[in-house]
This record gives C-alpha cells, sequence and structure tokens, in this order.
C-alpha cells in the first residue's frame, strides 16, 4: 500500500475529532478563549476613551502593547513550554488573566482606574497569551492521531474565524448595553471557562517534562536549537519566509480596509461590517472543509496553490469603485480569509509532524516570533506607503505583496510534495 493510500485509509476508518471528547474540549478551551480575546479588544479601547479620556494615540498604545510581547516573549516562552507540564501552563495562563481583566472594573469601583493600569494589563495579558499560544500549538498532536492532524487544525482555524466573527460584534453589543467596564467581565468569564475546560483533557501529555528523562540545555542553547531546527530545515524554513511575508502585507492592507471602504467605496458602517463578516464566514467554512479540501489538493501542495489561486480575486480590490466595488472587495476579502485558514492549517499540521516533540514548542515560538513579529512592521508600511502614494497604491503593492508570497514556497521541496508524509519527523 503506498503512503498516499495509507494515509486515506488511515483518516477514513479513524473516529471524527467532532466525537474525540478531548478534541471537543480542546476546541471549546481555544474558541471561548479567542471569542474573549476579541470581546476585550472591543470593550478596552472603549474603557481607555470612554472612561479615561485617553486620546487616538493613546488608545492606538492599547494595540502595539498587545502585539509586542510576540516579539519579546516568544522565545523564551518556548523554551519554558519545553520544559513545564503544558496544560497546567495553559490553565496557569487563563487563570491569571482572568484575574488581571478583573483588576480593571474592581479598579473603577473603587475610583482607582488608570491608563498606566490599563497598559499594565494588557501588557501582562499579553505575556501569558504568548506562552498560552505556544503551549496550545503543542497539545493537538497529542490527542488526536497524526492522520486527523490536518483535520484538527482546520476545525481549530474554524473556531478562530468564529471568534473574529463573533467576539468583535458581542464586544460592541454588550458595551452598549451595559457599557465598557462590564464588558470585561466577559472576557474575564472566558478565561475562566477554557481553564476548566482544559482541566477536563484526560489525554495523557507527550511532553518529555512528564518522564523526567529530558536533557535541559542552558536556556540560549535551548533557543538556538528551536531556531536552529526551523532555518535548517528545507521546508520549515521557506514556510516561515512564506508565512512572515504574508503576515506583512497582509496586516498593511488591513490596518486601509476600513479607510478604504468608507472613504473611497462609500460603505455605510453595517455595509463594512457586512464585508468583514462575509470574509469571517469564509475562513469558518473553510476551516470546517479544511481536511477534505486538503486532501483533493494535497495537503502538503495545497500551501502554495492556496496562496496562488488567491491572486486573481484580490487583484481587483484596489481598482474597486463606490457601488459595484463593494461586493468586489467582500470577495477578494473572503477568498484572502480561506486561502490563509487553509495555509495555516497545512502549516501548522507539517511542523506538527515533522518536528520532535522536544523540539516542537521551542520550534512553534520560533515560527511566531519570526511570523508575529512582523506585524507591527506591516501595519506601519502599509500607514506609510498610503500616507505618501494614496491608499490604492499601498492596497495594490500589498495585494501584490501577498500574491508573491509563495515564491519562497515553489523554490522549496514542497513545490514537489503532494502530501504530508504521516512518517513522524519525515521529509
Amino acid at each position: 500500500m503506498t503512503r498516499i493510500a495509507a494515509e486515506k485509509t488511515q483518516a477514513r476508518h479513524a473516529v471524527s475529532v467532532w466525537r474525540q471528547r478531548d478534541f471537543l474540549l480542546l476546541w471549546g478551551s481555544q474558541t471561548v478563549n479567542e471569542t474573549g480575546a476579541r470581546i476585550s479588544g472591543v470593550a478596552i479601547p472603549l474603557l481607555a476613551a470612554s472612561h479615561l479620556d485617553a486620546s487616538t494615540f493613546e488608545v492606538s498604545a492599547i494595540t502595539a502593547l498587545t502585539w509586542l510581547p510576540f516579539l519579546v516573549f516568544s522565545l523564551p516562552a518556548g523554551v519554558a513550554v519545553d520544559r513545564l507540564p503544558n496544560r497546567r501552563l495553559m490553565i496557569f495562563c487563563d487563570l491569571a488573566r482572568m484575574i488581571l481583566m478583573l483588576s480593571l472594573p474592581a479598579g473603577a469601583l473603587f475610583g482607582a482606574a488608570t491608563l498606566i493600569q490599563v497598559y499594565a494589563v494588557v501588557t501582562a495579558c499579553g505575556i501569558l497569551t504568548v506562552f498560552f499560544n505556544v503551549a496550545f500549538r503543542t497539545q493537538l498532536p497529542g490527542i488526536v492521531p497524526d492522520a486527523q492532524l490536518i483535520e484538527g487544525n482546520g476545525h481549530l482555524s474554524m473556531g478562530q474565524s468564529v471568534a473574529k466573527l463573533v467576539g468583535p460584534a458581542a464586544g460592541g453589543v454588550l458595551a452598549g448595553a451595559v457599557g465598557a467596564l462590564r464588558t470585561v467581565l466577559a472576557d474575564a468569564a472566558s478565561f475562566l471557562v477554557s481553564a476548566v475546560l482544559l482541566s477536563l483533557i484526560r489525554t495523557p501529555e507527550r511532553h518529555p517534562a512528564t518522564t523526567g528523562q529530558a536533557p535541559r540545555p542552558a536556556f540560549t542553547t535551548a533557543i538556538r536549537e528551536g531556531l536552529g531546527f526551523v532555518v535548517r530545515h528545507p521546508v520549515l524554513r521557506p514556510l516561515l519566509a512564506c508565512s512572515s511575508a504574508t503576515n506583512f502585507f497582509f496586516m498593511g492592507m488591513t490596518g486601509l480596509q476600513i479607510v478604504y471602504l468608507v472613504d473611497e467605496l462609500g460603505a455605510s458602517p453595517s455595509i463594512t461590517g457586512a464585508v468583514f463578516s462575509a470574509g469571517m464566514v469564509g475562513g469558518a467554512l473553510a476551516g470546517m472543509f479544511a481536511g477534505r479540501i486538503s486532501r483533493w489538493i494535497g495537503t502538503a501542495r495545497v500551501t502554495w496553490v492556496s496562496l496562488l489561486a488567491a491572486g486573481p480575486f484580490c487583484l481587483p480590490m484596489p481598482f474597486a469603485q463606490s457601488g459595484w466595488g463593494i461586493p468586489l472587495f467582500a470577495l477578494g476579502l473572503t477568498v484572502v480569509s480561506v486561502s490563509q485558514v487553509l495555509y495555516n492549517t497545512a502549516d501548522t499540521s507539517y511542523r506538527q509532524y515533522v518536528c520532535p516533540p522536544e523540539l516542537l514548542a521551542r520550534t512553534n515560538a520560533s515560527v511566531l516570533w519570526v511570523a508575529f513579529g512582523v506585524i507591527p512592521f506591516g501595519a506601519l508600511f502599509g500607514g506609510a506607503l498610503a500616507s505618501a502614494f494614496g491608499i490604492r497604491t499601498a492596497l495594490l503593492v500589498c495585494v501584490i505583496g501577498m500574491w508573491g508570497s509563495p515564491v519562497f514556497l515553489l523554490f522549496s521541496p514542497l513545490r514537489t510534495i503532494r502530501n504530508i508524509p504521516i512518517e513522524p519527523h519525515g521529509e
């Protein structure tokens, strides 16, 4: 039996991930977590603006402090996650973030809330989120069979898309109904629910710390090992380059989308919300069927095919005009969301297949450090480009940059690999 036939047979006879209790708990933890984060992404800036009279710059600093910990703490988090029981660490991060979030309404209740407190809470939560995310990305290989990693990662991506769709809307509705301060409580509650769900997972962790046999290199040596594994690997290296380029140009485009829709295309706030909702629905559907789509295209080939195929749908976006251009823009945004979910699912699954368990956390941390570290620079790049040459030119550059990002994969072994090898740590 060929490798491809064996993979299909494994996947066909395995119990669906939706019928696996521990996967459902993991999926629920992530989805609730992400939804709470999206709610606080609306509530905390509103809190700063409405209760603390923060300026536009002071509010924008909240977003910067949310992403900055990925650049500073991702690599140390990889070492820590490789040395600690992951689920206990994740539960600790959830409970600590819950307490931090509760400190905001508590401070306001006693008239002691300040912008400095908001910055401190956002920064501390950002650091804990880095540790949580690095640990979370090591969990799936121990919970589902290797043949179901694509399917499992696809459903996790679907949960993220649902959170992106529901979270901001829920945050806005709650803030309008009960106020920004009380809305922060919803985020605190989401961390508690996530911690409870994680505590109910019964599958033993596949982690060196649970055996007590894993050697512990020096801290800097451990970081170099994780980075070195990615840099030297013939497939992970171009995947990281592709992910970083995609994130850079996507964030450059993201920072311009609302201004473009409202000022250039004349979209109303409700239409603007519908456009972004369409994109999130597309991502959720792609995550739901990621396993089937990836097996049809090829579980490895889908990385570059998904990104290249999105290009023709995105290229007209900078040339859209008022009226008919709005659905055209919505179509492009939906295709981008679909392609990114398919790509991220395959990218994460490939990393989980080929990385030794004792290096997985450090490898994930290295990828987060680079691929997420470029995000704030991409946003600044888009804004600077729009200021200098106009918003349509900036969008065009970002779209072409995203479309060109798979070039790193076309000059790598992935170009000739159809499916991710099932064998652990294979090429």
